[in-house]
């Protein structure tokens, strides 16, 4: 991974601390403990991503045998 110095301006010290402390603890750099916060809020904000009907994909159905209802509970509800 390619990694770059650089500055943040308007963090909060308390957090910071924080931060430092338990990255010396586990013996991290802090810019290792920057990046996995980073990582793992930018997951959460994956994960709680609001789906769109964009996001299915469509699913063929059997012709003819008249049980489409039952076929589409069967998607839906297992």
């Amino acid at each position: 991974m390619k990694t770059k110095q650089l500055s943040v301006k308007n963090i909060q010290i308390d957090l910071f601390k924080e931060l430092k402390t338990e990255s010396v603890r586990d013996g991290m750099k802090i810019g290792d403990s920057l990046n996995l916060a980073i990582k793992y809020w930018l997951d959460e904000k994956r994960k709680s991503r609001k789906l769109s009907l964009l996001d299915f994909k469509p699913k063929r159905l059997s012709k003819g045998k008249g049980k489409t209802s039952e076929e589409i509970d069967k998607i839906l509800y297992e």
